[in-house]
C-alpha cells in the first residue's frame, strides 16, 4: 500500500494517548510511516496548496526530554500532544550542534547558517551534509517574514527575549554577528512589521536618554511612533490596544521568566497573552482579511534556563510556551485556513529524567520528580535576587518557601552562605540542589545535537522527518513565494545594481555610526542610509520595499531591485 497522509494522521491520533508514557517510541513509530513526507518543494516547484495564515512557533533550546518533564509536572495533557507530527534535523553549516543564530536562519531563509550569522550566507562550511543547503557567504538572505510582507500579508513577531536577540532577529534582519543588537534593532524598525511584542527597549534608545544604550544617536522609539505604531510597555496597555500597527516593548532587555513575573515583573504580559493579542491584531488587519498574515512566536528563555541547568526555568517557560501554542491552535481551528507549525532550534543542557546517582531507574515514581518541582515558586535567577545580601535566617526561609527545599544540608547551607558573602553567582550553587532532589540530570551547559520534535496543525500540515531548511522552504511555498525569486527582488549587490545603469556609488562614512550609500549620476545624488528602507533624493524621502543592507565582510551593499527603478526615475 502506498504512502497516505490520512493514515499518518490517524496513527498520530491513535498514539497520542501514550505520549506521556514514552514519547520517544511514539515518535519513532510515527517517523517510520511518515519520513517520506518531510521534504519541501524546490523553489518554483508545485507543493501543497497555499494557506492564508501561517503561525510559526519556536521554543528555543528545547530537546525531546523537556516535553514529558512538563507533562508530568502539569499532571494533564499538553496542548502540543494532539498535534505531534514528526521531528526536525537541526545541524548547521559548521557544526552538528547548532547555535540559535544559524538554527533560526535555517527556518527563516531555507539555507543552513554559520555560527553567529543572522540570515546571511554561511561563510564557514565544514559539515558535508549541509553543502547542498548553502548560499553565497555573507550575502543577506530573504526571510519568511519579508516574503510574507511582500505577498500582502500582515506580519508580526512575539518573543520573550529582547526582540533583537538571535532568533527573532533572524526573521527580521541581516548581519554576520548576532551580538550587534543596535544594527539588528535598527533594521527591525524599518522592516515594516505590523505587530512586535517583546523586550529590548534599551537597544532602541540612545545613550543620551535614560536607559538607552545606542551609540549612534538614533532614537528608534521616536521613529517607531512616527511610523504610526502604538507603542505599549505594560500588559494593561497591551490588553486594550487596538489598531493595525502595535509595538510592545515590555522590558529594557529580555522579559522575565513566566514563573518570576508575579514576583519581579508584574506589568509584563505572559507569552500566551502576547500570542493571543498578536493574532487578534493581525487577523483584524485589512491586509490579513485580504491576503492573510504571518506570525513568528518564540519562547526564548527555555534555552536560557537550560544553559543554567535550571529545571525551574525550563518547566516555567516551556509550560508558558505550550499555553501559547494552545492559543494559536484554538484560532486555527476556528479559522480553517491557518497553518500552525511548532519547532525548536536545538536542544540545550541535555536534561534527563533520571541520573547516574539514582541507578534504580525502574522504580522511579512520578512523585520523585513532581514533588520537588511543584514546590518551586521562582527560578534560580529569582532565588539569586531574593537572597542578595541575605542572612542565615532568610536563606533558610527563602530556600524553603520559594525553592521548595526545607531540608538544606549543612554543606548546602554553607555553600549558599559563602557564595552570598563573596557576591558570586548563586545559580550554579542552588540548581544542583533542586535537580538532585527531582532526579533530573544534565549532560552540558551548552547546546545538544538532538533532532527536535515537530508539531503542526492545519491544512496539509507538515509530517515526518524534516530538515530545518525545508521547513522554511515549505512555509514560503505555502504562502505563495520562493526564496530564489525573493532574494533576487530584495538583495541586489551595489555594483550589479548601479554600474550597468551608468550610476557611480560610494559609501559616506563621515558619520561612522550611520554610514550612507551615495549613488550619483552627473551632479545628481541620492542617499540610501544603511539598515533603513528609504532613499533620500531631490528633497524627498521615498520608501523602498526592502532594506539597504551592508555586507560588511564583503565590503558590499545590497539594495532592493526597486531602488534601481526609483533612481533611474529620480536621477536624470
Amino acid at each position: 500500500m502506498g504512502f497516505s497522509y490520512k493514515l499518518v494522521e490517524e496513527e498520530v491520533m491513535r498514539l497520542r494517548c501514550t505520549i506521556a508514557v514514552n514519547s520517544t517510541l511514539v515518535l519513532a513509530g510515527l517517523l517510520f510511516f511518515a519520513t517520506a513526507a518531510g521534504t519541501a518543494p524546490k523553489d518554483g516547484a508545485a507543493g501543497p496548496k497555499p494557506v492564508k495564515n501561517v503561525i510559526l512557533m519556536l521554543s528555543d533550546g528545547t530537546g525531546p526530554e523537556g516535553w514529558p518533564l512538563i507533562r508530568w509536572i502539569k499532571g494533564a495533557p499538553l496542548n502540543v500532544d494532539t498535534i505531534l507530527a514528526g521531528a526536525v534535523r537541526t545541524y548547521g553549516a559548521d557544526s552538528i550542534i547548532t547555535d540559535s543564530a544559524p538554527g533560526a536562519t535555517a527556518y527563516a531563509t531555507g539555507f543552513k547558517g554559520t555560527d553567529k550569522g543572522i540570515s546571511v550566507g554561511a561563510w564557514n562550511v565544514t559539515i558535508d551534509a549541509a553543502k547542498e543547503m548553502i548560499a553565497p557567504k555573507y550575502v543577506p538572505l530573504a526571510t519568511l517574514l519579508e516574503g510574507a510582507r511582500l505577498s500582502g500579508r500582515a506580519t508580526g513577531i512575539v518573543a520573550t527575549s529582547n526582540v533583537q536577540h538571535a532568533t527573532p532577529a533572524a526573521f527580521s534582519s541581516h548581519w554576520h554577528d548576532r551580538s550587534n543588537y543596535y544594527e539588528l534593532g535598527e533594521q527591525q524598525v524599518y522592516q515594516g512589521m505590523d505587530v512586535v511584542l517583546s523586550g529590548g527597549s534599551q537597544y532602541l534608545l540612545p545613550k543620551s536618554i535614560q536607559g538607552g544604550k545606542r551609540e549612534d544617536g538614533e532614537n528608534l522609539v521616536a521613529v517607531i511612533k512616527s511610523k504610526g505604531y502604538t507603542y505599549v510597555t505594560t500588559k494593561d496597555e497591551l490588553a486594550v490596544v487596538k489598531g493595525t500597527k502595535v509595538w510592545g516593548a515590555f522590558a529594557p532587555d529580555a522579559m522575565a521568566y513566566d514563573i518570576d513575573r508575579d514576583e519581579f515583573a508584574p506589568t509584563e504580559p505572559a507569552l500566551a497573552e502576547m500570542t493571543g493579542k498578536a493574532i487578534d491584531l493581525l487577523s483584524a488587519n485589512p491586509k490579513a482579511k485580504k491576503d492573510g498574515f504571518f506570525l513568528f512566536v518564540e519562547g526564548s528563555k527555555v534555552d536560557w534556563a537550560a544553559h543554567a541547568n535550571d529545571p525551574a526555568g525550563i518547566v516555567s517557560d516551556l509550560l508558558a510556551f505550550d499555553e501559547a501554542v494552545g492559543a494559536a491552535v484554538d484560532f486555527a481551528k476556528k479559522d480553517g485556513d491557518t497553518l500552525v507549525v511548532v519547532v525548536a532550534d536545538h536542544g540545550t543542557g541535555g536534561i534527563t529524567i533520571g541520573t547516574k546517582e539514582y541507578s534504580k531507574y525502574s522504580t522511579t515514581d512520578d512523585d520523585y520528580v513532581v514533588g520537588p518541582m511543584r514546590k518551586v515558586q521562582v527560578t534560580a535567577e529569582g532565588i539569586e535576587k531574593l537572597l542578595a545580601g541575605a542572612d542565615d535566617q532568610k536563606i533558610k526561609a527563602v530556600m524553603a518557601s520559594k525553592w521548595g527545599i526545607a531540608d538544606l544540608r549543612d554543606a548546602e547551607f554553607e555553600a549558599i552562605s559563602t557564595t552570598i558573602a563573596e557576591k558570586k553567582p548563586l545559580s550554579p550553587i542552588v540548581v544542583p540542589m533542586l535537580s538532585s532532589r527531582a532526579r533530573l540530570g544534565w549532560t552540558t551547559g551548552g547546546h545538544t545535537g538532538a533532532d527536535v520534535f515537530l508539531f503542526s496543525y492545519g491544512p496539509e500540515r507538515p509530517i515526518g522527518l524534516w530538515q530545518n531548511t525545508d521547513i522554511g522552504r515549505s512555509l514560503a511555498s505555502r504562502m505563495g513565494f520562493d526564496f530564489k525569486s525573493l532574494n533576487e527582488r530584495l538583495f541586489v549587490e551595489d555594483g550589479a545594481a548601479f554600474t550597468p545603469e551608468g550610476f557611480t556609488f560610494t559609501v559616506d562614512k563621515s558619520d561612522a555610526t550611520n554610514p550612507v550609500l551615495v549613488v550619483s549620476r552627473g551632479a545628481s545624488k541620492a542617499r540610501l542610509p544603511f539598515s533603513k528602507n528609504v532613499v533620500l533624493v531631490n528633497g524627498k524621502t521615498i520608501e523602498l520595499e526592502g532594506l539597504v543592507v551592508s555586507a560588511e565582510k564583503l565590503d558590499k551593499v545590497y539594495v532592493p531591485a526597486q531602488a534601481v527603478k526609483v533612481l533611474k526615475a529620480e536621477l536624470k
